[in-house]
């Protein structure tokens, strides 16, 4: 099968869509599928060795400095070529220009469009638009999303909640629920005490202290405030408790000086 994937969204970008995205293509290719993918160009350096990878001219996307938006004519200059290769199948992977791009060349290519629904957009969207009431927003999404998902020919979805959720919006189109798995050759390797130790001596912790460590994105969907809390909780019991996060994003900055208000300042180390 030949599968045109399109995205707004991939490296040098970090985050679980791009990660998402690379995990489906190499495990596709490993079957002995062709994929290609549609992603914006970034301003910032990156690997643009990639196989089968068309780099779309982008533009910076308002109030959210880490992401970017396809230009859709400069997409659709690709279309002979397109037509050429004889794709089965569009797979659509964000909701913004991507969206409507994978449509219109679905149509063009009279093939099939697939939807991904990676992002619980409900929970996400009004971090973003703070100025308007969380509410609002949450309508605009539910709507939104509803729209988009019925647009398409079918829905994959990583989880039975997601597709609980998309149900209860209106979606009617054919779902499937298709988890993003984890490589096992990331995670097989073993790690030795002393790399622990030498690790926790780095950041200035104790190598008998007990250490929690949680990796992500710090963005501000992520709920890590919630966490914090717990934290705070778990440091009446253990007093000595230290824990790590690793990790950037948009609310790092918030939730540095959220961890100084909890008194979580000798507990809580970032890297």
């Amino acid at each position: 099968m030949k599968i045109l994937m399109v995205s707004d969204v991939y490296f040098p970008r970090i985050n679980g869509v791009s990660t998402s995205i690379q995990t489906f293509k190499q495990e596709l290719e490993n079957l002995g599928h062709h994929v290609s993918l549609i992603v914006p160009e970034y301003p910032q350096e990156y690997n643009n060795n990639e196989r089968q990878v068309y780099r779309i001219p982008s533009r910076r996307v308002l109030m959210d400095p880490e992401d970017r938006m396809l230009k859709m004519q400069h997409a659709m200059k690709h279309l002979d070529q397109f037509k050429q290769q004889g794709f089965d199948l569009v797979h659509i992977h964000t909701p913004f220009v991507a969206h409507y791009l994978g449509l219109k060349l679905a149509k063009q290519l009279n093939i099939p469009a697939v939807v991904s629904y990676h992002t619980f957009f409900e929970e996400y969207l009004f971090h973003y638009l703070p100025f308007l009431p969380k509410e609002f927003t949450r309508y605009i999404a539910r709507r939104f999303s509803c729209s988009q998902c019925n647009q398409a020919d079918a829905i994959v979805v990583p989880s039975t909640a997601m597709r609980s959720v998309l149900e209860k919006y209106g979606v009617k189109q054919r779902m499937e629920i298709i988890p993003t798995g984890i490589g096992a050759s990331q995670t097989t390797r073993q790690i030795d005490s002393t790399e622990i130790n030498q690790f926790k001596q780095q950041l200035g912790i104790a190598a008998e202290r007990p250490c929690l460590v949680h990796v992500g994105r710090i963005a501000f969907e992520k709920n890590i405030d919630f966490l914090l809390q717990v934290i705070q909780r778990v440091t009446q019991t253990i007093s000595d408790l230290a824990v790590i996060m690793a990790g950037e994003g948009p609310a790092l900055a918030d939730i540095k000086t959220r961890v100084k208000e909890l008194g979580l300042h000798d507990t809580v180390y970032f890297t």
